[in-house]
């Protein structure tokens, strides 16, 4: 049987794509240290643990297809603390970050309109483009300069008539930027001058470091009506599996028009939404003290991978990811010499391969994306096995003797 020409056109994830690989590894007996997925080791609030635990409803029912008002007045509350102001009606609950980025898509374009995307990009965003046959025209960042937001002259000449927004991810996935005051205004006066949407992913806003400030694309109320805030609980409560996000916009011809998809899948998870609430009544400590871990993690794996020789990397300012240069032929074909044909005392590491985080052809082959978020022994352990792994790869494979 012959599949549709939509779905022959979607890639594989690359963050999931070896997965079948690293079960083999695991049936070998080999310890796979996974640095491919943002999975972080942390506990979930026990707040979020035990609103679950505690659930009583006889039935688990249909619930309103926006989001459960005492989650969305949550939401109200916790953005105040960051001298955010919105209503409930500003919000719009997802299925996770992930629904809501294809909301926004599917709200503001109709099929083969564009939106601006920095590459490297967190990839799925392409299988989401697809889905809404929406056109994504990169504009190019690069680690030779840390991954800073290319210049404004490169946004504009990728906007045409048929451009109705640019997306950001900030702190940025897969690269560790956070993106500064002074890069968003610019932005947003470059989409104003266009009248295009500004969308900013901002679902790793609790993780900057080195004392770095965030700052929301929702602190610019004179943009209002061109600012689309994606949010989730996924990361930032270690809920990844709970997938509870929301679409956060002062502009409520937005809101109202993406509640038409939200209607149509019904509602968001009905548990885990007393669970997103719950989580929310955490201790500001409980989110600090996941900062602190990240940023330990962050500069022991960095340290130890910026010792091996020929690999480059920087030192992300966000997030929990960053993107490194391999010394390899392509990364994809050492991600699978890792995990079918090496291991170094019994572990192996499963990584990224980058090339898919660029919509560019060409760009990525030697570079991957790493997320530091097991703690630290396995990261040790990781970027040795990173060094040997290395070393056969290049000496066996490469036929290069250092």
């Amino acid at each position: 049987m012959q599949m549709s020409n939509r779905i022959s056109g979607f890639q594989c994830s690359p963050i999931r794509r070896l997965v079948p690989y690293s079960r083999d590894a695991v049936n070998k007996g080999i310890h796979v240290i996974h640095l491919n997925i943002g999975q972080p080791d942390i506990k979930t609030p026990v707040e979020a643990i035990r609103a679950i635990q505690g659930y009583d409803e006889d039935i688990i029912a249909y619930g309103i297809s926006e989001g459960e008002l005492f989650l969305r007045n949550a939401l109200v509350s916790y953005y105040k603390r960051y001298g955010i102001q919105v209503s409930a009606d500003d919000i719009l609950i997802t299925t996770g970050g992930s629904e809501a980025i294809q909301f926004v898509l599917m709200t503001l374009c109709d099929p083969y309109d564009e939106f601006i995307i920095p590459e490297p990009y967190y990839t799925n965003v392409a299988t989401f483009a697809n889905i809404a046959m929406v056109t994504l025209r990169p504009v190019t960042s690069s680690s030779d300069d840390n991954f800073v937001l290319p210049s404004i002259a490169d946004f504009e000449k990728r906007i045409n008539k048929k451009t109705m927004g640019i997306l950001l991810c900030s702190p940025n996935n897969p690269t560790g930027h956070v993106y500064s005051p002074e890069e968003l205004r610019n932005l947003l006066e470059l989409c104003r001058k266009h009248d295009i949407f500004l969308v900013v992913d901002e679902v790793y806003r609790e993780f900057c470091y080195d004392g770095k400030a965030f700052t929301s694309v929702l602190s610019f109320p004179e943009y209002q009506d061109r600012v689309i805030c994606i949010d989730s609980f996924s990361k930032r409560f270690s809920m990844c599996g709970a997938r509870v996000g929301a679409i956060v916009s002062l502009n409520h011809e937005v809101i109202e028009s993406a509640l038409k998809l939200a209607q149509a899948r019904l509602c968001p998870p009905a548990v885990e939404q007393v669970a997103a609430a719950a989580a929310l009544t955490a201790p500001d400590e409980y989110v600090e003290n996941v900062r602190s871990e990240y940023e330990r993690r962050r500069n022991v794996l960095i340290k130890h991978m910026q010792r091996i020789p020929g690999v480059r990397c920087s030192l992300p300012k966000g997030a929990f990811y960053f993107v490194a240069d391999l010394p390899v032929d392509d990364a994809e074909k050492f991600a699978l010499f890792m995990l079918r044909d090496f291991s170094y005392n019994g572990n192996t590491v499963m990584f990224a391969p980058a090339e898919d985080f660029y919509v560019t052809k060409g760009l990525g082959k030697r570079q991957a994306r790493f997320a530091y978020v097991l703690n630290e022994d396995e990261l040790v352990m990781a970027a040795k096995c990173l060094e040997e792994g290395l070393k056969v790869y290049r000496s066996e494979v490469m036929g290069i003797r250092d």
